[in-house]
């Protein structure tokens, strides 16, 4: 037997198990790049292509539902053929869309690569954390998983200014060929450093990966088209919601789903992803309803991203502390904490005028600290309660709630600025992020 296979239970040795830490860090990091890259990016792709901004928009939706869709089965996927093997193929897979992205000589050509990034973003996110737990110790895995958070924070936090950085020399295709270098390397490395899991024998159920991704995005496009085009949104919805429900009955008779209805049977795991999906919401309300709040107020674009940066660095540094907590303390106490702080955060928000930067600035620290509290040691829970074998399967079901609550954060922000405005949508982050408290402490 291999060092590797014999350090494995616990871990890969050092120093393989750094290096195999850059490798996934560096992998999410050129996801997370990708998505805050390319909105930037978006008017210039509409004024080239001779596009409307809502068909660019299609740039960023094609790439996110595909995402959304393939996230369970890429992770079930990852436990049958190996982690290594799958997370290798997506990075390369999307790499590969990358490249016909910036080449793309069409709008039609276009779509068609990032919906084959998305299958690739989709393999590289859904495995993150099943490779994370295999990478390190039981012992430390709450550090390694505040350690990627702070990763993805500061990413989404330098994306915006690293895609104007690029649009200020280059023309847009750029934005796209900037990560091909640096993923070309990621993947060389990867190959060579990350964890050699043991593959399991058992079939891939193509049916139930077909009816997953529809039913993902026949939900996303109802929700998309629900305010614009009612009739065919609610026609959406239903295809989706039909689709979802004949998944669920095909998988509740199966050991080892692909939808991961055994892990969810787990209450700490359960009550985890709930309280996941709530934080995730609050989390899209204030990405979403800052910027206009702030616009309203007279604010440009400038100085409304540096008014903001105090959110997601605050997550990003609170991320890895979180995290080490996790490791020593049950992870419902500073869950709660975070979520309760986030709370609070929010609704001064709704309160403060969006003309007073010297309030609105501390209001967005005080979120990103409650927030940043939370992710890593929420994560843990749910990773770290799955059997070691269903790793991948628990990766996936975390990022689904993740992009569930997001979806719904951006659903229930539509829905507050037709009714009233960003003050409604802060209220209603604050009700997500005290259930999310709840939740949390009622693992205990």
């Amino acid at each position: 037997m291999s060092q590797s296979a014999r350090a494995e239970p616990d871990g890969l040795p050092q120093p393989r198990r750094a290096y195999a830490s850059i490798c996934l860090a560096a992998g999410i990091a050129i996801s997370v790049l990708d998505s805050s890259m390319v909105n930037i990016a978006l008017p210039s792709v509409a004024r080239t292509l001779d596009l409307t901004p809502a068909e660019s928009v299609w740039v960023v939706n094609a790439f996110q539902i595909t995402v959304v869709g393939m996230l369970i089965p890429f992770s079930s996927l990852g436990e049958i053929l190996g982690f290594k093997r799958v997370w290798s193929a997506g990075l390369a897979l999307f790499l590969l869309g990358a490249l016909g992205s910036a080449l793309a000589p069409n709008f039609d050509v276009l779509l068609v690569t990032r919906v084959v990034q998305g299958f690739g973003a989709a393999a590289v996110m859904s495995l993150l954390s099943g490779l994370i737990r295999h990478t390190n110790p039981t012992s430390h895995l709450g550090r390694a998983i505040g350690n990627n958070a702070m990763t993805v924070a500061i990413c989404s936090a330098a994306g915006p200014s690293i895609g104007a950085a690029v649009l200020a020399v280059a023309p847009w295709p750029f934005v796209f060929a900037v990560h091909l270098p640096i993923g070309i390397a990621v993947l060389a490395f990867g190959v060579r450093h990350l964890p050699d899991v043991p593959p399991q024998r058992r079939p891939f159920d193509f049916a139930s990966a077909a009816l997953n991704l529809a039913a993902f995005g026949f939900v996303f496009l109802g929700l998309d088209l629900l305010l614009h085009r009612p009739g065919g949104g609610v026609i959406l919805l239903a295809a989706g919601a039909a689709c979802g429900t004949a998944l669920v009955w095909r998988e509740l008779s199966r050991s080892t789903p692909l939808l991961p209805l055994d892990l969810l049977r787990v209450r700490s795991i359960r009550l985890a992803v709930i309280a996941s999906t709530c934080m995730f919401a609050v989390n899209s309300l204030v990405a979403i309803n800052m910027p206009f709040h702030l616009s309203a107020a007279g604010f440009t674009p400038l100085q409304i991203g540096l008014i903001i940066t105090p959110y997601p660095i605050a997550i990003g540094l609170l991320a890895p502390i979180a995290g080490r907590l996790s490791d020593r303390l049950p992870s419902a106490i500073p869950c709660a904490v975070g979520g309760v702080t986030l709370a609070i955060a929010v609704a001064a928000l709704a309160f403060l005028p969006a003309d007073r930067p010297e309030l609105i600035c501390p209001a967005l620290l005080l979120a990103g600290i409650g927030f940043g509290f939370f992710q890593a040691p929420n994560n843990r829970t749910i990773i770290g309660n799955a059997p070691r074998a269903r790793a991948g399967g628990a990766g996936g079901l975390q990022a689904t709630a993740r992009v569930l609550g997001q979806a719904f954060g951006a659903t229930t922000s539509a829905a507050c600025f037709t009714l009233a405005g960003p003050w409604l949508a802060f209220l209603c982050g604050m009700m997500f992020a005290v259930i999310a408290a709840v939740v949390s402490l009622s693992r205990r």
